[in-house]
């Protein structure tokens, strides 16, 4: 059985609600899952889990949070190994471009990412249904 992290920062609750799927949707495949808000979570962590999931919404002008997020994010992208990664979030403006910029910085830093989602504002079922899709492909 393999263990998961989903980490994620929510502003509006929309990452959160996709957090929760993407958690369930390991869960489903019968994966140990845990599920994590980036404030408590950090890079000493990494080494109890075979594969993670981040979340973050585009913010400012198409980038990721940098209060909380970002750090965290530089922290662990050098170290996250051969574990499978998926980045998923959501955003109310633009076209999504902060989702492409993350992934390229991820595969930049040779994180294994096996998925991304981008889905515009708060997540309806199909939304919920793909979250819970990409958590089944880490678990």
């Amino acid at each position: 059985m393999s263990k998961i992290a989903v980490v994620y920062w929510s502003g509006t609750g929309n990452t959160e609600s996709m957090a929760a799927s993407v958690a369930d949707g390991a869960r489903e495949q019968g994966a140990e899952v845990d599920l994590f808000q980036v404030s408590d979570f950090d890079a000493s962590m990494l080494e109890n889990y075979d594969a993670l999931a981040f979340g973050c919404p585009a913010m400012g002008s198409e980038e990721l949070e940098s209060e909380e997020f970002q750090p965290l994010w530089d922290e662990v992208k050098d170290h996250l190994g051969e574990r499978k990664v998926v980045l998923f979030g959501s955003y109310e403006w633009a076209d999504g471009e902060w989702l492409e910029n993350w992934k390229a910085d991820a595969e930049d830093a040779s994180v294994n990412v096996v998925d991304s989602l981008a889905v515009y504002d708060a997540p309806g079922p199909q939304e919920q249904a793909a979250c819970q899709a990409l958590g089944a492909a880490l678990a």
